[in-house]
């Protein structure tokens, strides 16, 4: 395992569209566990390939509740309900955070490390969660769609990411 460099905006490869996995291999599982590494010791609570510089649709999260670390791999909302308005920052835009507008519940269908389809529902906290990663894979930011935004420090850890 290793810790990468997290990517930080305005590097390009933050806006382009992850490409599908394909392949399950040793490669993505190491992928997978230094994304989750690397997640950690940013004390973040989730992580998007992009974000290390992989234009791989690959996500991780672990908001802190019984279901700790998710990993998916090419993940997609296929049900959303509600609303929710909340903080969101993020690992790649240091020192911003913003409120975000979105769903309330999410279900996302993915798959796991070896290539097995699973699916997650999620609400609340974890289920922006969910949405911010997904929204990196597809190169958006969530300065993109925040409703306001304000100046943090660097260390805050209140939400998104």
């Amino acid at each position: 395992m290793a810790i990468r460099l997290i990517v930080k905006d305005p590097d390009p490869v933050l806006r382009e569209r992850a490409k599908e996995v394909t392949k399950f291999n040793a490669n993505l599982h190491k992928l997978l566990k230094d994304m989750a590494e690397t997640m950690y010791d940013a004390e973040g609570v989730g992580l998007a390939a992009p974000q290390v510089g992989i234009l791989k649709r690959v996500i991780v999260v672990d908001v802190g509740e019984e279901s700790g670390l998710i990993e998916m791999v090419n993940p997609e909302i296929i049900e959303h309900e509600g609303e929710q308005l909340g903080p969101e920052g993020c690992l790649s835009i240091p020192g911003t955070s913003g409120d975000v507008r979105r769903a309330q519940r999410v279900k996302v269908k993915g798959q796991d490390r070896d290539g097995k389809p699973f699916e997650v529902e999620a609400t609340d906290f974890m289920a922006r969660a969910f949405q911010h990663e997904i929204d990196h894979l597809n190169g958006v930011l969530f300065t993109d769609i925040a409703e306001e935004l304000y100046e943090t420090s660097a260390k805050s850890k209140r939400s998104g990411e």
